[in-house]
C-alpha cells in the first residue's frame, strides 16, 4: 500500500528499490531531493506563496500529503492517458499493467490541492518520493482554472516520453484488456482504474475516455475480474 507513513519512514522506497528490475534502478534520496529543488527553482510567481498540486489519477483518492484546500480544476495542453507500463507496482515483468500520466494535447479535469507555504517543502518531498523515483514522470508547472474561477499554477506530473516505460498507440480494447487482468504488489490495475473513474464521477468530473475504457472492460468475458483478486 502507498501510505503517508511508509513514505515518511522510507520503507516504501526501500521496498521499491529492492524490487527494481535489472537496468532500471530507482533514484537515490539525494537525486530525488535535487529533482524537487530543481522543480521549485522553476516555479512561476511568488516563491514564498502556498503551492498547488494537480492530481488526475491516484492522487485524487489517495493523496498521502497534507493540504489545506482542494478544488476541482482544469488544465489545458495536457490530457489524462494510460501510457505508462508498470512492471513492479500493479503489474509484473511478464504481464505489465498500465498507469496514468498526463500526455501532450487536449485538456484534463482533476483536483487541485493547496499546500501551505510553511509545509510545502516537506509535503512535496513525500510526493517526490512517490512519483519521481523512477524518472518515468517529469514535474511540470501547469496553469489551472479552479472551480471558483481563480487561476493559478500547480505542479503536476507528465509522461517522460523518452522513458522506456512510456507507450503510445494502444487501442481502447488493448488498454481495457490490460487493466482488467494486470496485478502486482500494489494491487490490481482494475482497482486503480475503478477508484479513479468513481471519484471523478462523484466529483462531477466524468472523463469520456475513461468511460469508453470501462464499457470495453464490461464487455470482456471476465469484466473487472482483477478488482476482486
Amino acid at each position: 500500500m502507498i501510505t503517508r507513513e511508509r513514505l515518511l519512514d522510507g520503507s516504501l522506497l526501500a521496498e521499491w528499490r529492492a524490487a527494481a528490475l535489472p537496468g532500471a534502478p530507482l533514484r537515490s534520496d539525494a537525486e530525488i531531493e535535487a529533482s524537487l529543488e530543481d522543480a521549485l527553482s522553476r516555479r512561476p510567481g511568488n516563491r514564498g506563496a502556498d503551492v498547488w498540486v494537480f492530481g488526475y489519477g491516484s492522487l485524487i483518492w489517495n493523496p498521502t500529503f497534507l493540504f489545506d484546500e482542494q478544488q476541482a480544476a482544469v488544465t489545458k495542453g495536457w490530457h489524462r492517458r494510460f501510457c505508462i507500463w508498470t512492471r513492479t507496482g500493479r503489474g509484473t515483468p511478464d504481464r505489465p499493467g498500465l498507469t496514468l500520466a498526463l500526455d501532450r494535447g487536449g485538456a484534463c479535469r482533476g483536483v487541485a490541492f493547496r499546500i501551505s507555504a510553511h509545509q510545502a517543502e516537506h509535503e512535496l518531498l513525500l510526493l517526490w518520493r512517490r512519483e519521481m523515483a523512477s524518472g518515468v514522470y517529469e514535474a511540470r508547472w501547469a496553469s489551472l482554472r479552479l472551480a471558483d474561477g481563480r487561476r493559478t499554477d500547480a505542479v503536476t506530473f507528465v509522461a517522460n516520453r523518452s522513458h522506456e516505460r512510456y507507450v503510445r498507440g494502444l487501442t481502447t480494447a488493448e488498454i481495457a484488456a490490460c487493466l482488467a487482468t494486470a496485478k502486482g504488489p500494489l494491487g490490481t490495475c482494475a482497482e486503480y482504474f475503478r477508484n479513479t473513474v468513481d471519484h471523478l464521477d462523484q466529483l462531477g468530473l466524468p472523463d469520456n475516455g475513461l468511460h469508453r475504457i470501462r464499457r470495453e472492460m464490461n464487455g470482456l468475458a471476465v469484466p473487472l475480474l482483477a478488482a476482486s483478486v
